[in-house]
């Protein structure tokens, strides 16, 4: 059960908004625009105060960002030269290992690397070019295991972040049900007091972290993990003031982090368990009735994120924990203008009114998440105000993904009465 109550605005006010995890154009499947000069401007409209540069790993686009950014001795973080707007920048990568551990092979993690300053990531690039091909992709593969990456990354300087990406992914997760394990402990051994936080991913929310009591210690943090500037921002998380990279630091290991800004889960391509070539979609309760294959060829089905965590959980579902940092649930703005007008997700007119919108009101998380509602009525038209509102409440209609097949969010009309029947078993309605 979601719970729809916004941060109040002393919160709102007295927060910066970060998004860490991103990649580059040099990453796979990333567009030629992720580099720093188009992610600062898109960072700006969307309201976000530090991104993640992505893909420090990579020598070319190290190159880059040393020519970019400039280090502001002030904050700890990295601005851009010659420039006093936009976001600043905090040094970040993504990494794959894949290793054997007590008898199981194909062990598949993926991790957030976040350092304090070129130096110490000149030391990281080296360390990882001995296990390695840097130049391969801007998510570079390495063949060793998360405990000793951990504690040969934390003797270069104790100031680096280690932190599970997209923790309960089925593939390349710290949770993954084909490839992870059952507990930090197990997967990081001797490491794991270093490992501060993971990052719930866009299939999981806190709220269904909640329910696991060995996670209750952990900062659960957010990001966009985007591959497309747009992408950014469409999950984030926000720290209180002042916005240094001692505070991110000790924010992240101390749990003390102000709220997350949450894509539905539902909306994640893992969300349920599935067989993508068949269009099955399934709950966790009819995968184990079906023992696991696909009722249509019999394949295995890919096991979605809430099944994994159903799996490990200790929590009934509607547990609420006590003083847990707000979790707030909300639709890209891109996507609510997109539904209000029924425009192509990539028509030129939806990026348009788009860049209007904020012109005329700051930023896009002013827009969807700090202005109030007398504010937004007097900048912009009556249909948009009304499905930001119908968004800050819940009162939306879901459709979850599954099996690498992203679900999908309906502000004012339900899905067919087929789907309805399904879903609403999930409690997903949030009215």
């Amino acid at each position: 059960m979601k719970n729809h109550k916004l941060p109040p605005k002393n919160i709102l006010e007295n927060t910066f908004i970060a998004d860490f995890h991103i990649h580059s154009k040099y990453s796979k499947a990333s567009s030629k625009n992720m580099e720093p000069k188009t992610l600062s401007y898109v960072g700006k409209l969307k309201g976000l105060h530090l991104l993640g540069t992505g893909d420090f790993t990579h020598p070319h686009y190290l190159k880059e960002l040393k020519e970019y950014l400039e280090y502001d001795p002030k904050s700890g973080f990295f601005i851009v030269k010659d420039s006093n707007e936009g976001p600043k920048f905090v040094l970040s990568a993504e990494i794959s290992l894949i290793f054997s551990q007590k008898n199981k092979t194909n062990r598949r993690i993926h991790l957030i690397l976040i350092a304090p300053n070129f130096e110490v990531v000149e030391e990281i690039n080296l360390y990882l070019s001995k296990l390695g091909n840097l130049t391969a992709d801007g998510r570079p593969t390495f063949g060793i295991s998360a405990e000793k990456l951990t504690l040969d990354l934390l003797s270069l300087s104790p100031k680096i972040l280690i932190i599970p990406a997209h923790a309960w992914t089925p593939w390349y997760s710290l949770f993954g049900a084909f490839s992870g394990f059952n507990s930090l402990e197990e997967a990081f051994g001797e490491a794991t007091p270093y490992i501060y936080a993971i990052e719930t991913g866009l299939s999981s929310d806190p709220e269904m972290n909640w329910r696991i009591s060995k996670l209750d210690h952990i900062t659960l943090v957010s990001n966009s993990d985007a591959h497309s500037p747009w992408k950014i921002g469409r999950e984030a998380t926000a720290f209180f003031y002042p916005m240094t990279y001692e505070n991110f630091f000790y924010s992240i290991k101390k749990n003390n982090i102000a709220f997350t800004i949450e894509f539905y889960p539902e909306e994640g391509k893992y969300h349920l368990d599935g067989h993508r070539a068949c269009k099955v979609v399934l709950s966790p309760r009819e995968t184990k009735e079906l023992n696991y294959k696909c009722p249509k060829c019999g394949q295995s089905l890919t096991i979605g994120v809430l099944h994994r965590v159903e799996e490990l959980a200790d929590r009934p579902e509607d547990y609420i924990p006590p003083d847990k940092p707000y979790s707030v649930h909300l639709v890209p703005l891109m996507e609510v203008i997109s539904q209000v007008y029924n425009l192509n997700p990539h028509s030129k007119t939806l990026e348009k009114l788009y860049l209007e919108y904020i012109n005329k009101v700051g930023t896009e998380f002013d827009i969807l998440l700090k202005k109030d509602f007398q504010e937004l009525s007097s900048l912009l038209p009556e249909p948009l105000v009304h499905a930001i509102k119908r968004v800050r409440e819940g009162k939306i209609f879901l459709k979850p993904g599954y099996d690498g097949v992203y679900g999908e969010v309906k502000i004012f009309e339900d899905f067919p009465t087929e789907s309805q029947k399904i879903f609403k078993q999930k409690s997903i309605f949030s009215f």
